[in-house]
């Protein structure tokens, strides 16, 4: 079973970038459709960025097009969400999740497996 770790989360000034992290253990990612949702403070869980399984498909919420992408490095087991414009409208925890299907989803129903959360805090 595949388990998820966030970090780089914290405080950012507005108008500044933040790289979030999201680490796979005990299975590889590339057998997962993965994305990023984040929860603001008493509002619901949403879908940010993600990406299919095969790579294929992807897609990006229009409130963080132009600002936001889901970007990968060397370790083919971490997976990064780069923000950046921040603005207090951002502050947030923030999730990265995976699920095994082959389709691209953006509601978080369809992810089988989440990480702890990091928080975000836009402000000055």
């Amino acid at each position: 079973q595949v388990q998820l770790l966030e970090s780089g989360g914290g405080l950012v000034q507005p108008g500044g970038s933040l790289r979030l992290s999201c680490a796979a253990s005990g299975d590889t990612l590339s057998n997962y459709g993965m994305a990023w949702f984040r929860q603001p403070p008493g509002k619901e869980r949403h879908f940010l960025v993600g990406m299919s399984r095969s790579g294929e498909n992807s897609a990006v919420s229009d409130s963080v097009k132009g600002r936001f992408s889901m970007v990968g490095g060397n370790d083919k087991n971490v997976v990064y969400l780069q923000m950046d414009s921040l603005n207090p409208e951002d502050t947030a925890v923030y999730f990265c999740a995976v699920h095994g299907g082959r389709l691209l989803h953006t509601t978080p129903e369809m992810y089988t497996v989440w990480g702890q959360g990091t928080q975000v805090i836009v402000s000055s």
